[in-house]
This record gives C-alpha cells, structure tokens and sequence, in this order.
C-alpha cells in the first residue's frame, strides 16, 4: 500500500514537512496491526510482514549474533538516510561496536556496518533501487538482499560515487562469504524459505 502524504494542490507557500512531521502523522494513523511502514523519498509505504519474510529474516540475525552483540543488531528501526525524506526501517542492521544514539535518540546510518533487506512483492523496486541508492550513498559497508521469489541473495559491496561497486548473487543454499568485509562471517541460505 502506498500513501502520499503531502497535499498536492496549489498554495500560496509550498510547506513541505520534515521526516519527523510525517512519522508523526503517521503514528496518528490507524496502521493495521503487522505492518512494516517506511517513507521512501517521500512516499510512504506500508507492507505486511509474511511467514517467509520472517522467516530469512531471523536466519540472518541469528547468524549474525554469533558476530555481533544483541544490542548491535537492529529490526525495523528507523534510520534517516540521504536524499529526499528517506526514513527506512531495515528488515536487519548490524552496527558498529562503538556505534551511539545522537541527540535525538536515534541511531545513526554513519553507524551501519551491514543492513539487509528481504524483497516484498509490493516494495521490491525500493529495495533493488532507491534504498540500493540511498545505502550506497550513506557509505554501508555491506548490502545483502534476501530475494525469496528468485531464490537469491544480491550481495553488495564497496560504496561510492552513490553506488556499489562490487555485486555479487548467490543462490539460496549456497553460502555467502563475507569474510573479507567488516561483517567479518559466513553466512548460510539453506534454510531461506523460497515463495511461489
């Protein structure tokens, strides 16, 4: 479901809310119970949380645990990235070990040494795009998408200029060698559930 949330007709002053105005508005909302909302350059997207999202989802946190701290790993947090209004909630964040809230209490993308989405049918382009994007630009290390409907991970590395400079794709049950990254592990896809 998308949702347009700035007023689109003819004013005398153009206002154009802040980040924080629209998540404001949006606690305001009656969001059904489940779902997962974001404000991609602009635009607000709200997506349900399915079985198998979960699923890869906590496979991923679970292996990342064996590196990372159980405070360093974030789901579904918001962080505000570069460019227009992007304020994402990753399905998976690993943080630096010296990483801190700012002063807004808000942890910070500088932070981010590894962030990982699970593509939805309905958010798959701001996954593969934009947010592909906007993390290159905030400089993560490490971008894995976790795709269950062409059974594969999309690995990226190596930031800069906007955009990844390394891409690798790894199908599902194969293991995905990380070792030579600041995530610093191996991780395993042959218990990623696959969709229809």
């Amino acid at each position: 479901m998308t949702i347009a949330l700035t007023d689109r007709t003819e004013m005398a002053e153009r206002y154009e809310p802040s980040l924080d105005d629209l998540f404001e508005r949006l606690e305001r909302m009656p969001v059904p119970e489940g779902y997962k909302t974001e404000i991609v350059e602009g635009t607000v997207f709200m997506s349900p949380q399915r079985d198998t999202h979960w699923e890869i989802i906590l496979e991923i946190v679970e292996q990342l645990r064996t590196r990372y701290s159980r405070n360093r790993i974030k789901s579904d947090v918001r962080f505000d990235f570069p460019g227009h209004l992007n304020g994402f909630a990753p399905d998976v964040v690993a943080l630096a070990k010296d990483a801190r809230k700012n002063d807004r209490g808000r942890w910070q993308h500088g932070d981010i040494e590894c962030v990982a989405e699970v593509i939805s049918e309905d958010t798959a382009a701001n996954d593969y795009g934009k947010k592909k994007r906007a993390y290159a630009l905030a400089g993560v290390p490490v971008f894995l998408i976790a795709d269950p409907y062409a059974a594969e991970c999309h690995v990226l590395t190596h930031p800069g200029d906007g955009a990844y400079k390394s891409e690798l794709t790894v199908a599902f049950g194969e293991k995905i060698d990380l070792t030579g990254t600041v995530a610093g592990l191996v991780l395993e896809t042959a218990d990623f559930p696959t969709e229809a």
